[in-house]
This record gives structure tokens, sequence and C-alpha cells, in this order.
């Protein structure tokens, strides 16, 4: 990102030293269309959070020496998160599943403490990950009791299951005037999860639900359209995945996906069937990392990405 160098803002002491500053200064702003300037003077300000295969790692990882030592933990996300929110005005914080299954918490208490943990940090919503229903689908939604966010998914069906209503497809975000549009999807679990875990859920083809879904978003006016996604980013054959959803869908403009683990360092852009951009991102696993997107939004509601940052999570980072 290109800065207006401090010099700019020192004493003028004679005129032709003002004039070839300000050229300076001007011909900066041209060419950088996603500098602090434009953040500052957008109508409207929005800053996406994001988790994705959290594996129920409630504590940072062990101060051992390890490759991960120290990092993670709901004290320094929370912190963090608390902090962007005195910072910014509009905060939506999502999740893109898998928030079970992978330390003694899940072995004891089943899910209720993860639950608890993202509920005190006002998740705004998350999707549900194949890991999810690793202690059956009834204790999913009885686990949901704890939770005061939605779980967001349109390709599982879950007639006749302990998840019928209690799930929802989509939901609306009204964050400033910004109207934004939330969607889930997850990946096939046949072959993944045993089937008397799952019951009865009846999975659909993503892409087409998301396309619906995402459809039907867009006539209600909304601004920006986020798919959490639990497909995983790509793979080496034509099993569907967030590339491909990108590439196929029209109305999404971001995919926060998870399943794969995949820490990116920026967001990946692919061109979708309308001919414009939709942005795809994933932070890794075990809350190591928190994903930041920062959008501004012009009068016209055209949206930019103004910054991409991926915070890795540690007790400095909250201090």
């Amino acid at each position: 990102m290109l800065k207006l160098k401090t010099e700019l803002f020192m004493p003028i002491t004679n005129r032709r030293y003002f004039l070839k500053q300000s050229a300076l200064a001007s011909a900066a702003l041209l060419v950088a269309p996603k500098t602090d300037f434009l953040l500052a003077n957008a109508e409207e300000q929005l800053t996406i959070l994001h988790t994705n295969d959290v594996h129920s790692h409630l504590d940072p990882f062990a101060e051992d020496g390890s490759k991960n030592a120290g990092l993670g933990g709901i004290a320094a996300r929370s912190a963090l998160i608390k902090k962007i929110r005195s910072e910014v005005s509009n905060v939506l914080l999502l999740d893109a599943g898998d928030i079970f299954q992978g330390t003694p918490y899940f072995n004891m208490y089943k899910g209720e403490a993860e639950m608890k943990a993202m509920s005190l940090m006002q998740y705004d919503a998350s999707t549900m990950g194949n890991h999810d229903f690793d202690a059956g689908i009834e204790n999913f939604s009885n686990q949901l009791q704890h939770a005061n966010f939605p779980i967001i998914i349109c390709n599982y069906e879950f007639a006749g299951t302990a998840m019928e209503n209690k799930f929802i497809p989509y939901k609306i975000f009204q964050k400033g005037n910004i109207k934004i549009g939330v969607l889930g999807v997850g990946i096939e679990l046949k072959g993944l999860v045993a089937d008397n875990l799952y019951e009865k859920t009846v999975y659909r083809e993503p892409i087409e639900k998301a396309n619906l879904t995402a459809d039907y978003l867009r006539k209600q006016g909304c601004d920006m359209i986020i798919c959490l996604s639990h497909l995983g980013d790509k793979y080496y054959d034509d099993k569907v995945s967030d590339e491909i959803l990108a590439k196929e869908c029209y109305d999404i403009d971001l995919i926060i996906g998870g399943h794969t683990h995949r820490l990116f360092p920026e967001p990946r852009i692919y061109r979708n069937r309308r001919g414009g951009n939709t942005l795809v991102n994933q932070v890794g696993w075990a809350g190591m990392h928190l994903g930041r997107l920062d959008y501004s939004f012009s009068s016209g509601k055209k949206k930019n990405l103004a910054q991409a940052h991926t915070v890795i999570i540690t007790k400095k980072t909250s201090e």
C-alpha cells in the first residue's frame, strides 16, 4: 500500500517547494486506489473477521519449543476481537465449521465449551463441518442450546433429524448502511462421516444450492454476499471445492473456506460466471490465526477490498 511521505506535512518555506510537493501528493493518490485515504473517505466500512477448523483448541499450544508453541487460544483471540471492535464500527465475525474434535475439551464436554466460548466472543454465524458430527447429529443439536449464533447451511436437509428447524440456509445482516447476505455450504458426508452419525441428513449439490440462495439474497438488496464453506479450497480431481464454486457462482463476493486447513498468505481471486471477482480466503486451523478483511463501500455501494490481514494469535497479539 502506498503511503504519503511525511515530508508533505512539514512547514512550507517557499512556493516552489509547495507546488512540487503538492504535485507529488496528487500523483500518489491517483495511483493508489487502496490507500488509507479511501478508507477514511468511504461512505461505509466493513471489517470481516473469520476462523475455520478451530477443532476444540480452546487453549494455546504448549510453550514447548515446537512449531506452534504459544499460538492460539480463546483468551488471546477474544482480546484481539474486542480490540478490533473498539477501533472499527461495522464488524462481522464468522466461522467456516469444524468447531468440534481435536482436544480433551471435546472428549469430555462434547462441544459445550466450544459453543459457549464462541458465544462469549459474539460470533455472528458459523456453518457445519464434517467433524461437527463426530458425537452424532443429536449431540450437535443439543449443544446449540449454548450458542447465541446461528448455524447457516443451505445444502443439507435435516428433515427427520434432531437438527430439523435448528439451522437456517442464510441470514441477512445489517451493519450500518451495509446489507450483507451470508449463506453456508457443507461437504458431502457419505464416506467421510459414519452413516449413523449424520443419520437422515441429505446432501444437495452445493454449487446449485449456493447459486440459488445467493440469487435470492441479491434480490433482497444485499450489498455483499458471503459464503461460509466447508468444501475445501481445491483438489486434484473434479471434487467440488471453493475454487470450483468461485468460478461457477454468479453473485457470491467472498467465500470463507475451511476443511483443508490451508493458510492463505492473501485471498485468492477468481473470475466468476458474471465476470466479476469472487475472493476465497482460509486461515489454517486450531485457532492460531484470525482472518481480517477490510472493505470500503462507496456512496453507490460499490465495494473495494482495502486491506487483507491474517493475524497470528498469540498472547502478545492481544496485549
